[in-house]
């Protein structure tokens, strides 16, 4: 599948809010309204050659680190590789903004997502214990850029 990946405007968001359950049953249109418009935050859609927006993903950035806030590919583009492509180029965009890692959080029954952030060499380095719903930990897992032996998040 032949993907571009773009800043997501506020078209793309428009049109990912009118049918936001076929990418993620967790947000809200609220939700993901806020996040686009939060300056520490920066989202991107990757749209395919028919120019329909498959899927989007989001980047928190802080003093020194990026954080994954979501990636959602519409269902029927699953398993597709479209998941893995956007989260290379969010990687990508951590380390073009010269962050010493990105993390993400995962549902611990995510299996699929787990092996690709695993893939993509992303290690677990804690969890949150009954984080959704009050009965799934959270994995939380970072790929580090740099090591740096004078700091404590460095596992």
């Amino acid at each position: 599948m032949n993907l571009k990946i773009v800043k997501m405007n506020r078209n793309h968001l428009e049109k990912i809010c009118e049918n936001l359950i076929n990418y993620d049953e967790f947000w809200t249109n609220a939700v993901l309204e806020d996040e686009f418009n939060n300056e520490n935050s920066k989202y991107f859609v990757a749209i395919d050659e028919n120019d329909e927006i498959i899927a989007f993903g989001g980047l928190w950035f802080n003093i020194d680190e990026a954080h994954v806030m979501n990636i959602a590919v519409k269902k029927e583009f699953r398993r597709q590789h479209v998941g893995t492509e956007l989260l290379e180029f969010l990687v990508a965009e951590a380390k073009k903004e010269n962050k010493n890692c990105i993390t993400l959080e995962v549902r611990e029954d995510n299996v699929p997502a787990i092996e690709l952030y695993k893939k993509l060499e992303f290690d677990e380095i804690g969890r949150r214990k009954k984080y959704y719903e009050k009965l799934y930990d959270a994995i939380i897992m970072t790929k580090f850029f740099v090591i740096r032996n004078d700091c404590s998040w460095c596992f």
